[in-house]
């Protein structure tokens, strides 16, 4: 081999190539290390850029719709169950679309809650108090993205790569739409800022984020927040805190832990007064 040649494959090598701009270098098992303080470094420089110094996180399920959309889809479903009276999956689809009506009322709080907080903290580019933060998806996520943008604050998504398909709402703050690889990347941004969590019904996620949230407060892991539990009658069928405390796997102060509220307006009230702010 020739000198020249061997030039040419000097810079054609990977090993030439700047160590930040060789992504698959980066994608190497062992830069997980790095590719991990990248998650960690890249929203929250960004957030402190938007100077924004607290978040309101609002979990509930994706699955949720707004009242007309919940209206349309049911709309559409009598008319297909209405052609096909004898069709069984028609009617169990027709028992299923009743219900996300009913429970639309979850998304109308979510959209209300954050349009009243957000209205109310986030006065100026300068001081961006108690930001909604969510999953950043579908559902109650999008319902409170949904509501800080209705009155033109900001609110932020965090967004998870998914072995389905997936996309963030269309109602985040463009600069603070954020996509993770590592799930304990972003379940760390949910609550380095967070001064409260506002739980709507929900599935599997949900559990998921509210019971580590409860876990790190009980073992002191992070300081004590407002955790609102929306609709008293849905988690108490879903959680039977009571039942753990019988049975002595958690301690009767641990009830404390949470509350239940039954609208938006209640739910802000209980943060007002925890942190005793003038409103």
């Amino acid at each position: 081999m020739n000198a020249k040649t061997n030039f040419e494959r000097i810079y054609q090598s990977s090993s030439y190539r700047i160590a930040y701009e060789d992504i698959e270098f980066l994608n190497r098992d062992d830069l997980r290390p790095v590719r991990l303080q990248l998650e960690l470094l890249k929203p929250e420089v960004i957030m402190d850029e938007h100077k924004i110094l607290s978040t309101i996180v609002v979990f509930g399920s994706a699955r949720l719709l707004s009242r007309e959309e919940a209206e349309k889809n049911l709309a559409d479903i009598k008319k297909q169950a209405a052609a096909r009276p004898g069709d069984l999956h028609l009617q169990e689809a027709l028992t299923r679309a009743q219900r996300l009506v009913e429970n639309s009322r979850y998304y109308e709080a979510a959209r209300e809650f954050a349009r009243i907080v957000s209205s109310s903290c986030q006065i100026n580019d300068h001081q961006c108090d108690f930001v909604m933060v969510t999953g950043g998806g579908p559902g109650i996520m999008e319902a409170a993205n949904r509501g800080a943008y209705e009155v033109d604050a900001k609110s932020v998504g965090l967004n998870i790569t998914l072995p389905f398909e997936q996309a963030p709402n269309a109602y985040v703050t463009p600069d603070l739409c954020f996509q993770f690889h590592y799930f304990a990347l972003r379940k760390m941004h949910f609550l380095l800022r967070a001064k409260a969590l506002l739980v709507f019904p929900g599935g599997f996620g949900t559990l998921d984020e509210l019971f580590e949230t409860l876990t790190l407060i009980q073992t002191q892991k992070m300081e004590a927040i407002p955790v609102l539990l929306f609709g008293k009658t849905y988690w108490q069928q879903a959680v039977n805190l009571e039942f753990l405390v019988e049975q002595g796997t958690i301690s009767p102060k641990d009830l404390q832990l949470v509350s239940y509220v039954e609208t938006a307006a209640d739910a802000w009230q209980k943060i007002v007064d925890f942190y005793e702010l003038q409103r």
